[in-house]
């Protein structure tokens, strides 16, 4: 079984996922962080693929993609580093990237590659449904790769029952239709936002992410799907710290604030 389908269907709920951009800070492994963050009990990881463009992600995020393609970061060197990650972690790994540079590695090659080193799932922002639908749905479900879509206050019922009828995995409930970044809480609006798409009795399981990086904001996730996602806080305490001990501890911290 798909380790993503396997989380839900053993846990399910409070779940925690941690995002961070590959190759940055300088000189820090993925894989390293990756088995930082297990050890200290997140339950999924969202690894960044840098890119040039980041559309959806705010300052933070930017900055370290920036940084990472200077030190050299590409899908080629992810993919080495990650060679034998499943001898030192069992948790679910999704990578996070847009359709540029997963399409010039091609995305047959892609997919293959995800299975070999063991990663579960992929997000591609940019990537269109009809198109995940007709090429690009095939050849993941053929390496066993879940494509996790998302969706925003502003999609329809309509299009959420597509999306829920045609993926596997979890659903990305983004919380606003703003760029990636911290927030002190989640206001009326998001909150009846979670509330209908609750009432909505979707197939699939759902986390949310954009924003959260206190006691309030992780509690209403946590509330209103099976968990958060947290990126840009934990990318700026990586950042300041260059340690994923000590940037997760922090969070923890924060998280409790």
């Amino acid at each position: 079984m798909n380790r993503i389908n396997k989380l839900f269907q053993e846990k399910g709920s409070n779940l925690l996922s941690i995002y961070f951009t590959a190759g940055h800070p300088a000189g820090m492994s993925p894989s390293d962080v990756i088995v930082s963050l297990e050890k200290h009990g997140v339950d999924m990881i969202e690894v960044g693929i840098p890119f040039s463009d980041p559309m959806a992600d705010g300052p933070v995020i930017q900055d370290a993609a920036t940084k990472a393609l200077k030190n050299g970061m590409s899908l080629k060197k992810l993919f080495a580093d990650l060679a034998d990650i499943r001898s030192k972690a069992d948790l679910p790994l999704v990578m996070m990237g847009y359709l540029n540079p997963i399409i010039q590695y091609g995305f047959e090659n892609f997919c293959q590659s995800c299975n070999e080193v063991g990663v579960d799932g992929v997000i591609i922002p940019d990537l269109p449904f009809a198109d995940y639908l007709r090429d690009f749905k095939p050849v993941a479900d053929r390496h066993d790769v879940r494509i996790i879509m998302l969706i925003t206050p502003e999609t329809s019922e309509e299009r959420i029952r597509f999306i829920d009828a045609n993926t596997d995995g979890f659903i990305y409930m983004v919380s606003s239709a703003a760029i990636t970044g911290a927030q002190k809480e989640f206001n009326e609006a998001k909150q009846e936002y979670f509330r209908r798409i609750n009432a909505m009795d979707l197939r699939n399981p759902r986390m949310i992410g954009f924003g959260i990086s206190n006691r309030q904001t992780l509690s209403s996730a946590q509330e209103n799907a099976s968990g958060a996602i947290i990126g840009s806080r934990f990318v700026q305490l990586l950042d300041e710290t260059g340690n994923p001990d000590q940037a997760i501890e922090k969070l923890f911290e924060n998280l409790e604030a």
